[in-house]
């Protein structure tokens, strides 16, 4: 235990649900505050004499390390740094370490999941049960919306990191081929297709990367007009890396077997979103709880504890500024 260490937790309603177990982090830190949410004006008086702040979402800025000026130690419980001021953190000798990996298996299945249902039309049959067609039939099923068979299709993957590699073994399983994409602003790579040789010849693409310069609306009208008009598309990545107005235009028009994404450009989507209005047709959006699996998220508590301790112990790890 890290004695007389005040470690305040900004928003664990973030990560913890009641689910999970939070002895490593107990046993880590003699002091551990727990915050369900923090508004940004609570920020700097909850952080007063702290040493380690733990936040998910909530920003920190330069504002804060000035004001906050015990704090050593920055624990994003996710992987986006976006939300942490990272040069303002090395200006003020604050060490900043986030989590790694925690919800590979997790996203990968959430990825094949919506991929599955969008195969087979999940939506639109549970709909039909649900508005009792079944019932009136006059056959035995209902073969009312077209199925797909993975097995033989060409899957598209634009990242193959940890992730994307986790998808790929889960798609070649259900006997799909796999071909890599070149990702806009990567070193080109002898295995890696480029945008406008993959789109035209996929039967699903996933999207695995992070969103940058270079891959912000990286698919937009003009890459979905080169796919086939049967082709699927599942993001569980970052909401910017398609062009939303462009996605939903595709799929109105019918130019597009399917989609389904897990994340938008803005979260929550309080002030309305192109792919949440109620007439798009073979879409499914769930709300970025892709990563969200109990194991996932007890994960990242563990992680958490080991990279605390592990900066305490002089040898940080995970070390993102």
């Amino acid at each position: 235990m890290t004695d007389s260490i005040k470690a305040v937790f900004l928003d664990h309603h973030s990560l913890d649900l009641g689910d999970l177990n939070f002895a490593p982090l107990n046993a880590t830190f003699s002091n551990l505050q727990l915050h369900p949410h923090t508004a940004p004006e609570q920020v700097i008086e909850r952080l007063q004499g702290a040493q380690v702040v733990i936040s998910n979402k909530v920003p920190l800025g330069a504002n804060h390390f000035t004001a906050c000026p015990d704090l050593k130690l920055v624990l994003i419980s996710a992987t986006g740094t976006n939300t942490v001021d990272l040069a303002a953190a090395r200006a003020h000798g604050v060490t900043v370490c986030n989590c790694q990996a925690y919800g590979t298996p997790s996203v990968a299945q959430h990825t094949l999941m919506l991929l599955l249902a969008l195969a087979t039309n999940l939506p639109a049959y549970q709909n039909d049960v649900n508005a009792g067609r079944w019932q009136q039939a006059s056959q035995f099923c209902l073969l009312d919306h077209p199925i797909m068979e993975l097995h033989g299709k060409v899957l598209g993957l634009l990242g193959h990191g940890e992730l994307g590699g986790a998808v790929a073994k889960l798609a070649e399983a259900f006997g799909m081929r796999v071909v890599l994409g070149q990702v806009p602003g990567r070193p080109a790579r002898t295995d890696r297709v480029p945008l406008d040789e993959l789109l035209p010849q996929v039967d699903a693409l996933t999207l695995h990367c992070p969103l940058t310069e270079h891959t912000r609306n990286m698919i937009d009208a003009s890459q979905l007009s080169q796919m086939k008009a049967s082709a699927l598309i599942v993001n569980t990545a970052r909401g910017g890396l398609i062009n939303e107005q462009a996605l939903a235009d595709a799929l109105r028009s019918g130019h597009l077997g399917g989609a389904a994404t897990d994340v938008l450009t803005q979260e929550p989507p309080r002030e309305g979103n192109p792919l949440l209005a109620g007439d798009i047709p073979r879409l499914i959006v769930t709300p970025h709880n892709a990563w969200g699996s109990r194991e996932a998220r007890q994960r990242i508590v563990e992680q958490l504890s080991e990279n605390a301790r592990a900066y305490f112990s002089g040898a940080p790890i995970r070390v993102v500024s």
